[in-house]
């Protein structure tokens, strides 16, 4: 299958047999898992015990064998298994005498590389981009460029051109846009920048949650640690809290109260959670929809209300007028005039650590922060996720949880587990927070890009070094670990710190340079909750989805994914053409 490799253990030593374990290197402080019974070779007839399993390629592995009887340990071997390979594992005594025996690795039939769809893949996109270039740069070539009026309409193709470097006004949407993202306070000019960083975020998120061609590191880490789909939500959330900041300065600016304003924020709140609930959350092949079994937490739930808390602590405190702060300290003028807003967030934060620390949570350690399961040595079965899991069963109860935790593969935890769940919710509007201030640094340096990007870069600095400290630069041993199942704070201070950087980069590029226009990102950054939950309801209808030849190959899912993903960017082009935006 998939993700295996085939292992023959041969036994030539005599009874009473042996035991064959396994042991992740994913697997942090696991316990061994029992694999096969190796029957012990049958001298007379002088044939070895064999036992045939599967055993996992997509970490290394430490195989452990050891007598059946007395449980004494033969060998330990290391070794990380390729995909599809056939191995055989040969026990024999080197020295009767001495009882030294052998355990030798031998490849019987070599493994597939099932890397190479992804170098092909990049192979073809970078084949599509360099096309699309060599065509925008032919176009300004003044032959070519007269050829291709004389064949298509010239006002179409002059409209065409033109609306490549346009941004849409925000009379073009479908429905009125709560957060418009203004860059003066007399321009309705948008920051592509922006729109680019979100749909970044959200092309990655629809292709992991569509599959990622069925690749380890674009699933969920299964608890400490960071993968490709754990940077994409904390991102998301980032530019949602960047886009308030711009947002509600320029609603004041416009005209509308804060009544109006709050009247919206509390409506876009309602729809996002309704939608996570009803539309997107629910399984509906399981049957029509329950209360009994129905998810509470999920990504629009959190988004909402993050949104809620985060706006509104703006709204209360933000200023029509953003211009210089006549202060003691102007280099910090985008904070301390806002000095409620941190005090507010520092207090949620000290809460968060309280109850991640200080609660007691029944048969488990406090302050425990691991997966439970077969996780530090099978001690605590029954505790994933402390605290977090622990508030959330009590409050929301079981049923109404995630089912399928992450850490349910590798750390074998059986309870259930919310990654969205409350506590972290608390961090979630410290990453908004965090997006809030990089908007206010735009406002505020609005006339100076140098200043925008070395505040960018210091912000980026100054996350690193918490994380560092927190996390010791370790994967497991820090104080408080990288954790996207918790929403720990150094997982926060770690994604802001690639936020910042990655924002900047994107900022001097389009924004500052304007070497490139944001594209093909830009058009689902500026249609996101379509394109989100468009591609959570048609995800099991083609062309989306399709039924597979080999469903155990990972060029054939990557294939799927990268279709269903790139037409989802397809789509919104042709919206962002017809200049539809859909928005709450």
């Amino acid at each position: 299958r998939m993700d295996q490799a085939l292992l023959l253990v041969r036994n030539e030593l005599p009874a009473p047999g042996l035991n064959l374990a396994a042991l992740s290197g994913s697997c942090h402080q696991c316990l061994y898992q029992f694999l096969a019974f190796v029957p012990p070779s049958n001298e007379s007839l002088r044939k070895p015990g064999t036992a045939s399993v599967m055993v996992d390629t997509q970490h290394p592995l430490t195989l452990l064998l050891n007598s059946s009887v007395g449980d004494r340990d033969l060998c330990k071997i290391q070794y990380h298994f390729g995909e599809f390979g056939n191995y055989s594992l040969v026990v024999k005594t080197l020295s009767r005498s001495t009882q030294t025996v052998s355990c030798d690795l031998i490849i019987n039939e070599g493994p597939i590389n099932s890397y190479l769809p992804i170098l092909f893949a990049f192979l073809v996109y970078m084949g599509i981009l360099a096309i699309l270039t060599a065509g925008r740069l032919l176009m300004k070539i003044d032959p070519v460029r007269n050829w291709v009026y004389k064949k298509l309409n010239p006002r179409a193709t002059d409209r065409m051109i033109n609306s490549e470097l346009g941004s849409p006004n925000t009379t073009d949407s479908i429905n009125s846009d709560p957060i418009p993202q203004s860059w003066s306070t007399g321009s309705r000019q948008r920051l592509r920048s922006l729109d680019t960083f979100r749909g970044i975020s959200l092309v990655i998120m629809v292709f992991v949650n569509y599959g990622g061609g069925k690749y380890w590191f674009f699933k969920h880490e299964s608890w400490n640690g960071l993968t490709v789909a754990d940077l994409v939500f904390p991102w998301f959330v980032f530019i949602m809290g960047t886009s308030i900041a711009l947002a509600l300065g320029s609603m004041l600016r416009w005209g509308s109260s804060k009544w109006k304003v709050l009247r919206k924020i509390l409506w876009r709140s309602f729809v996002l959670i309704l939608l996570g609930i009803i539309v997107v959350n629910p399984n509906y092949c399981l049957g029509p929809l329950s209360w009994d079994n129905l998810r509470i937490p999920g990504v629009l739930q959190r988004l909402g209300f993050t949104y809620l808390v985060v706006a509104a602590l703006e709204l209360l405190f933000t200023r029509a007028d953003s211009g210089t702060w006549e202060g003691r300290f102007p280099a910090l003028q985008d904070i301390l005039p806002y000095w409620p807003q941190w005090i507010f967030i520092l207090v949620l934060e000290t809460i968060w650590l309280c109850l991640t620390f200080l609660l007691p949570v029944p048969d488990c350690p406090r302050g425990y922060l691991g997966p439970g399961g077969i996780g530090d040595f099978g001690k605590y079965p029954n505790c994933t996720g402390g605290a977090a899991g622990y508030i959330d069963r009590l409050l929301l109860g079981e049923k109404h949880m995630y089912q399928h935790p992450s850490s349910g593969v590798t750390y074998q935890s059986t309870i259930p587990y919310d990654p969205e769940g409350i506590l972290g919710t608390i961090n979630s509007i410290v990453m908004a927070f965090l997006g809030l201030q990089a908007g206010k640094i735009t406002l505020f340096y609005k006339d100076q890009p140098k200043q925008i990007m070395s505040r960018f870069v210091i912000w980026g600095i100054v996350m690193g070094i918490i994380s560092a400290i927190l996390t010791k630069c370790s994967k497991e041993e820090g104080f408080i670990p990288i954790n996207k199942n918790l929403w720990s704070i150094s997982y926060v201070t770690t994604m802001s710190c690639f936020a910042f950087i990655l924002l900047l980069l994107i900022y001097y590029l389009v924004d500052v340079k304007k070497w490139w226009s944001g594209a093909p990102f830009l058009y689902p950054g500026m249609n996101s909750i379509l394109v989100y939950i468009g591609h959570q309801v048609f995800a099991n209808y083609f062309p989306f989805k399709w039924k597979m030849q080999d469903t155990q190959s990972h060029a054939e899912h990557l294939a799927q994914n990268l279709t269903a993903t790139t037409l989802w960017v397809i789509i919104s082009y042709i919206l962002y053409r017809r200049r539809i935006f859909w928005k709450i």
